[in-house]
């Protein structure tokens, strides 16, 4: 599904209006009807109802509401945030029937202590939409404080009024509203945070705009839906067999690390590539063959420390080239500073003989990669990064502030500057390819914030890209059924206990739950 921001959403109507030919006043009446019908599908039981208005189109959407919500039986009062006479076009046609129709109408005035005292089974804000310029100016930023502090629930037409529709940061003060119903298509500052938050429970309505004005505007950010994995996954032929799902070396682990080892080496199988096999310090290889049944090991020379040897680029080539595997490298791998030789030279050695081995690095190999970023672009644009802000922060020299402030932005300059496809990790995870292509994950929860997690998710992207997927695809259909698993462990275990180990598990279960019924 596309993701707009406030100018393509902009766009989109008035190409709706103009071009195909209709009318504003009818997208108003549908979009009003459509959350009409959420409100009595969430609220049935809501009949005093308190609608506050803007005044510009968010606001007409508002006063539709009011009069569908009249009809049906509902006891509503409209209260305007600002002064009628500053109403126009489709705004104030709605307002001009909602007073011939003698609904009750209310400008709020400069003493708007009575709003402490409202009982109502529901509030519905329509102040503003997508086209608030600039911090919320008193006195209606004075309103909304009012209205958060009230104890009723809140439903917000579009978006929260004060949320930036393009970051999802709150203009100065925003609503925080229980459930917003966005109209047409989702909007940025909906999805990634703290918009996503004060957005609560988030419903997309289709109001009738055209397909072919949406393509128009070639938008490039995309939210992840159950759809979009169900038709990205790979099918399964009866004639199969192990060779046909591709190889996965897992290049992870020292010593006190062999649990990331072992967890990406299982999530590469447990997503479905043929075989995986872990190269690893050799002394720690009898370990690993007790840790692991179904993945093959590669010993390999290592350093005092138990971690990889320098000396090991040489066997982890020999083995990828012919094997033809994707290289999975980074979790658990430690910075000793061998190891950080190692992953120099297998980027630098993978670029100058032309080996195209497609890679997946994350962790210690982000860590390697931070202390010489000019490697970064040697990767080609079939690798796959996956760092979480604290690594992306090392890799572009940045504080975390000022990437969590843009995530999409961040995750879209980086992976065109570089040639790479970037998974960010973080609520919601955002991927970005190096044609400036974005998607925004769906899935996950707050349990999953624990240790472990980020290799799983490695193990995943690279056992789906064995299978033949492109790493863009990879990257996001993994990112969205590894989420999908914490969903499905977290509702087993609940949040607070949930580990790695958890998600793994539930793997197979995310998968055969998006499959055609």
């Amino acid at each position: 599904m596309k993701v707009v921001t406030a100018a393509e959403m902009r766009q989109i109507d008035q190409d709706t209006i103009a071009g195909i030919g209709i009318p504003g006043i009818v997208l108003m009446e549908t979009a009003g009807s459509e959350i009409v019908r959420a409100i009595e599908h969430h609220y049935s039981t809501a009949k005093h109802i308190d609608i506050f208005v803007g005044k510009g189109n968010n606001g007409g959407d508002g006063l539709v509401i009011a009069r569908q919500l009249a009809h049906a039986g509902c006891d509503v009062s409209s209260f305007l945030v600002s002064p009628a006479d500053s109403f126009t076009g489709e705004a104030r046609t709605n307002l001009d029937i909602a007073r011939n129709l003698g609904l009750k109408i209310e400008e709020i005035q400069a003493d708007f202590a009575f709003l402490d005292t409202l009982d109502c089974d529901l509030l519905i804000d329509a102040i503003f939409g997508t086209g608030l310029r600039g911090n919320v100016r008193t006195p209606i930023s004075n309103i909304i404080n009012v209205i958060n502090d009230l104890s009723i629930p809140i439903l917000s037409v579009d978006l929260p009024s004060g949320l930036d529709a393009n970051t999802g940061s709150p203009l100065g003060t925003c609503i925080r509203a229980d459930r917003t119903v966005t109209i047409g298509l989702p909007k940025r500052g909906l999805l990634v945070h703290p918009g996503a938050e004060l957005t609560g429970e988030l419903e997309i309505v289709d109001i009738g705009f055209p397909q072919q004005v949406i393509n128009a505007q070639n938008i490039k950010v995309n939210w992840t839906t159950e759809k979009d994995a169900a038709e990205w996954l790979p099918p399964r032929s009866p004639a199969s067999h192990k060779g046909s799902y591709g190889r996965v070396l897992v290049v992870a682990g020292s010593t006190g690390m062999t649990g990331a080892a072992t967890l990406t080496s299982e999530a590469a199988l447990r997503v479905g590539a043929g075989l995986v096999t872990l190269a690893i310090p050799k002394s720690l290889n009898p370990i690993l063959e007790v840790k692991l049944s179904e993945v093959m090991t590669l010993p390999l020379p290592e350093t005092e420390k138990g971690s990889l040897a320098e000396s090991a680029t040489t066997p982890i080539f020999e083995f990828a080239e012919k094997t033809k595997s994707v290289v999975a490298i980074g979790p658990g791998l430690s910075q000793h500073p061998e190891t950080v030789a190692l992953v120099h030279q297998l980027i630098n050695e993978n670029r100058k003989k032309d080996l195209g081995l497609r890679m997946v690095v994350d962790a210690d190999g982000l860590n390697a990669l931070s202390l010489s970023t000019e490697l970064i672009s040697l990767l080609g644009g079939e690798a796959v990064l996956t760092p979480h802000l604290g690594e992306m922060a090392r890799l572009t020299n940045t504080s975390i502030s000022s990437l969590a402030a843009d995530p999409i932005g961040t995750a879209e300059e980086f992976a065109q500057k570089h040639g790479v496809t970037l998974v960010l990790k973080g609520a919601p995870t955002i991927t970005s390819d190096p044609n400036g292509n974005v998607w925004i994950n769906s899935t996950g929860n707050p349990g999953m914030a624990t240790a472990g997690m980020g290799d799983v998710l490695t193990g995943v992207i690279a056992g789906l890209m064995a299978q033949n997927m492109s790493s863009e695809t990879a990257a996001s259909l993994g990112v969205y059924l590894h989420g999908l698993a914490g969903d499905i462990a977290a509702e087993a275990v609940g949040m607070h206990g949930l580990i790695a180990g958890d998600v793994l598990k539930s793997v197979p279960q995310a998968i055969t739950s998006i499959l055609p019924k």
